[in-house]
């Protein structure tokens, strides 16, 4: 049962590792070094927050690196909730997106990454909802998990579990699990179950991370009493890398490009401050790890280990790191003769890693073609490579997940390429390749992971690998490689991919919301595409009854892998309002494939394959709209332009410098996209021709922006101050303070009713002061806070209408929310022919 248990405990250990970015980790002598350093401190942190960019990276950064500690950060979500600055994607693609820019940003600063299965939901104002929201106990058993699994020594909280209702809910919920968990990870008792894979585990003790911002201001906490504050020194400078701690962490932290979060890193002394919460207090209160063994000898059996290590980082030659490897091969033939245990494992791991560099050894394993479907023939080229004198051997290579075993006896002579060519097949049960927490369908607050062994696991899980079995000095060595596709870029270079697993045929609904008005039919676009080659089999677009399809089903056959093609539907929906969800269905063999395959794919991360269902949102709506020519000036990147054509519009997105009077003379309406004064620099520039054409009878619609980095303070005609206030219930009341203005009555009577299944939130970031010429609209607020009045603002500007909206339109829209299509249908029907009747605000 012991050893069931240690195998399960290796498992679980190195799952949760960082899988390597694409292209392989070469790392030079300096880096090498640091690595043995490293090798011999066995210590660990745990810097425990709520999202992705909560994270310290001067403070993981300088535990990695300077103190050599295994330093983890546990974020509770993947960032789902929040904007994107570089795309479209939002929510749980979102989450994909920034969960893969925490992967990058450890690579950077040395840590490792974890997770629990709390969705980022949105802002919350405060913890109680939160922890509702993401049923508390499930979160803390995760918590609870990620210690046991961990083993820190010390954890870290980035926010204080004792200021409810000051910060965003998430951050304060994340350090009330954490400080609850500090008492729970020792007791049996508590979540007896994963007992049966981990063991019970007590960190020695617990801080809260505090800084500046949390008294309000650098001032406040300048005068602020320390005595009671551990102090750190992270301004250190790192000669054999070139760069400060600060550098290092800035680059990290520059890994959030979907935040706009580039750093530029700094330089000179820096201090971060520790809190004192749980466990045993510090007399030397610069040394987290007092009272705690960080040597070999923490470990029964591991004196001489750390003996040996010592030697080897005193001998080390950095002209020939090479000369190490017969006494590292000795100590990773040390470690493996101890009793099971934690540190064994991990270095494991490390030493492997640095015999490998130490060696030049390049090992890898590269496919032909980046997507296979399960039962296809895998082609491989392995490449297996010594630049050292050191004797080696590659004795066998071992095929996962099946486990084939295949001899390979081949001499490695220094500098010698071995090139093997493997032809193998793939297993017909193996998992497609996705994000493993979007495969079942979560709630709004939890994803679903069945499988306790993968909660918290960081990325992907990819089960097709390759372990080269080498000979090093008469002692094997296994060294595992995840197969990857490898292709040269014209302009580039060499490229990585990893290998995905896809379904034999996908399918997508082109249009994700599909709008249907006064009965009218219309044609539905369908792309399917195959995962091999010779595809044929049969699409249908699957609607309830009172939905009228033809044809039923569509012949298709796709001869080549990777082949598209767009089908067409004829839709023609019920006489009575409607809202459905459509399925597109491919039938292959009898075998029903109804999956859409989303690619993500930008330079700064790994590639991304997310399957979700082929499913579109189609609505019977009454809708009523003028003919509006619209130009659209896109932020920081939202999918609106696309639902305005669903609506029927004619939309033009203009290139920001193309802005001109001229260029304007053929549109009734601009609008500009989510955070456009904060990300689009040219704007500054293009106000007054922008106002010019309000005034001249235009209407002009501006989407939401955050009240930091304007790149002009002048957005609108008319003084406008945007604040922080936003309403994040979704189901808050919506109060009409001008229920006769045109924008709630034309060409549709807006009600309460168009405020109903909202998605995240109703609003961010309204205007909390604005001139009065600006007519408020409507007023709402979350539970318990005072009413909200900044909306939605129209004002008159000479002939034409200029309108500020924090209402979450870029949410609502894509989920297909029939009021927010009548809301945007108003106000882009706002003409200079309509008069605006007196209004009186209601209190």
């Amino acid at each position: 049962m012991y050893k069931n248990k240690i195998q399960y405990l290796l498992l679980f250990i190195f799952s949760f590792q960082i899988l390597l970015a694409q292209k392989p980790q070469k790392l030079n002598s300096a880096e090498i070094y640091n690595q043995i350093q490293k090798l011999n401190f066995l210590g660990s942190v745990l810097y425990i927050a709520a999202h992705p960019d909560d994270e310290n990276t001067r403070l993981i950064s300088y535990l990695s690196n300077d103190v050599k500690a295994r330093t983890g950060y546990l974020s509770l979500t993947r960032g789902d909730g929040g904007q994107n600055l570089i795309g479209p994607q939002l929510r749980e693609l979102l989450g994909v997106i920034r969960t893969q820019e925490l992967i990058e940003a450890r690579k950077i600063d040395g840590g490792e990454q974890f997770f629990s299965r709390a969705n980022d939901f949105g802002y919350s104002k405060n913890p109680e909802e939160t922890l509702q929201i993401w049923d508390k106990e499930k979160v803390l058993s995760d918590v609870v998990w990620a210690i046991r699994k961990f083993q820190p020594d010390v954890i870290i909280n980035r926010f204080d579990h004792r200021t409810a209702g000051t910060t965003h809910g998430h951050h304060t919920a994340s350090a009330l699990l954490s400080t609850e968990s500090f008492h729970l990870t020792n007791n049996p008792t508590a979540f007896p179950d994963q007992l049966k894979l981990v063991q019970n585990w007590q960190p020695k003790r617990q801080f809260f991370n505090t800084s500046w911002w949390f008294y309000g201001s650098k001032e406040k906490f300048d005068a602020a009493d320390k005595s009671n504050l551990s102090t750190i020194k992270t301004g250190v400078y790192y000669p054999n890398l070139g760069k400060s701690n600060q550098e290092i962490a800035a680059l990290s932290r520059s890994s959030h490009q979907s935040q706009g979060f580039g750093s530029t890193g700094s330089r000179g002394e820096d201090t971060e401050y520790l809190e004192f919460i749980n466990g045993e207090p510090l007399k030397d209160k610069s040394n987290i790890f007092e009272g705690i063994d960080t040597s070999w000898n923490r470990v029964k059996g591991g004196k001489p280990i750390g003996e040996l290590i010592t030697e080897i980082t005193s001998k080390f030659d950095f002209t020939n790191p090479s000369a190490s490897i017969p006494n590292l091969v000795k100590a990773y033939q040390m470690i493996q003769s101890l009793d099971e245990s934690h540190w064994k494992q991990i270095k494991t791991e490390e030493i492997k890693q640095i015999i490998a560099s130490c060696a030049g050894l390049y090992l890898e394993a590269v496919t032909h073609t980046q997507e296979l479907t399960p039962g296809s023939r895998l082609i491989l080229s392995l490449e297996a490579i010594n630049r050292s004198s050191t004797s080696m051997e590659l004795k066998s290579v071992t095929m996962l997940p099946n486990q084939q075993n295949i001899a390979q006896n081949i001499a490695l002579k220094n500098n010698d390429l071995q090139n093997i060519a493997l032809d193998l097949q793939i297993p017909s049960t193996i998992e497609y390749t996705q994000p493993y927490w979007l495969k079942e369908k979560g709630t709004v607050g939890m994803y679903t992971v069945e499988d306790q062994k993968n909660i918290g696991i960081p990325d992907v899980i990819r089960d097709i690998k390759v372990i080269f079995n080498i000979t090093i000095n008469g002692i094997e060595i296994p060294f595992e490689r995840t197969v990857v596709y490898k292709y040269n870029d014209s302009v580039k270079g060499e490229m990585y991919n990893y290998l995905d697993i896809v379904p034999e045929i996908t399918t997508s609904i082109l249009n994700k919301v599909a709008l249907f008005n006064n009965g009218a039919h219309k044609s539905i676009a369908v792309k399917i595409k195959s995962g091999k080659d010779n595809v044929k089999g049969d699409l249908q677009l699957d609607l309830p009854k009172n939905w009228t399809v033809s044809p039923k089903l569509i012949p298709f056959d796709l001869a080549k892998k990777g082949m598209e093609q767009v089908l067409y539907f004829d839709v023609t929906p019920p006489t009575e309002s409607s809202e459905v969800i459509a399925k597109s269905i491919a039938t292959v063999n009898t075998v029903k494939y109804d999956k859409d395959q989303v690619i993500i794919d930008y330079n700064h991360i790994t590639k991304q394959q997310v399957l979700e269902p082929s499913e579109a949102t189609f609505i019977k709506l009454d809708l009523k709209t003028d003919g509006q020519k619209i130009a659209y000036i896109m932020g920081a990147g939202d999918e609106v332009p696309e639902s305005l054509a669903q609506m029927g519009y004619s939309v033009s997105i203009i290139n920001p410098e193309e802005i001109t009077p001229e260029k304007l003379e053929s549109f009734d309406v601009v609008i500009t996209g989510i955070r456009a004064y904060n990300t689009v620099e040219t704007l500054a520039n293009k106000q007054n021709i922008l106002f010019d054409f309000v005034k001249a009878g235009g209407t002009m619609l501006v989407q939401y922006n955050t009240p930091d980095q304007f790149q002009t303070t002048d957005i609108a005609p008319y003084p406008l101050q945007i604040s922080r206030d936003r309403v994040t219930e979704e189901n808050a009341e919506v109060r009409f303070l001008a229920p006769n203005h045109p924008v709630l009555n034309y060409p549709n009577k807006i009600t309460a009713k168009d405020f109903v299944g909202w998605k995240q939130e109703q609003g961010l970031y309204y205007p909390n002061e604005f001139d009065k010429a600006f007519t408020p609209i409507i007023s709402s607020n979350d539970q318990g806070e005072s009413p909200k009045n900044g909306a939605l603002l129209v004002a008159p500007y000479g002939k034409g209408y200029y309108i500020y909206t924090g209402l979450s339109l870029f949410r609502e829209l894509p989920e297909g929310v029939s009021g927010a299509y009548r809301i945007l249908a108003n106000i882009i029907s706002l003409k200079a022919a309509t008069t605006l009747p007196s209004q009186k605000i209601k209190p």
